[in-house]
């Protein structure tokens, strides 16, 4: 298997939002983009954590590539499927790889 192959199965997704008719608050729902093929690789680096209001949070990066594409950005988020589905949001890219034949983007799962 090359390193490279795209193997794992996502859900592109973006964001949706409309305003809720009895108290006129802003709904949010996901909307899918498309069901692409990617390649998913762990990002191993130092301890990533931060303190959101008290709660202390690990921030797990992975790496993404897909064929490339113009229509995925950092407001969009991915759900990776397995037999439970990963969700992660895109929190930088799209980068080129080589002469348009990929893309990157640098995807985060936050736990708590």
């Amino acid at each position: 298997m090359k390193l490279d192959e795209l193997n794992t199965q996502a859900r592109i997704e973006y964001k949706t939002t409309s305003q809720d008719s009895a108290y006129g608050t802003e709904v949010v729902t996901w909307a899918l983009l498309g069901v692409r093929w990617c390649h998913l690789q762990d990002v191993m680096q130092g301890r990533s954590e931060s303190v959101v209001n008290g709660l202390e949070m690990a921030k797990n990066q992975t790496r993404c590539r897909l064929n490339y594409c113009t229509d995925i950005d950092s407001s969009m988020r991915i759900t990776v499927n397995r037999p439970s589905p990963t969700t992660y949001q895109i929190v930088s890219g799209p980068a080129i790889l080589g002469d348009k034949e990929r893309i990157e983007v640098m995807l985060e799962k936050v736990s708590s």
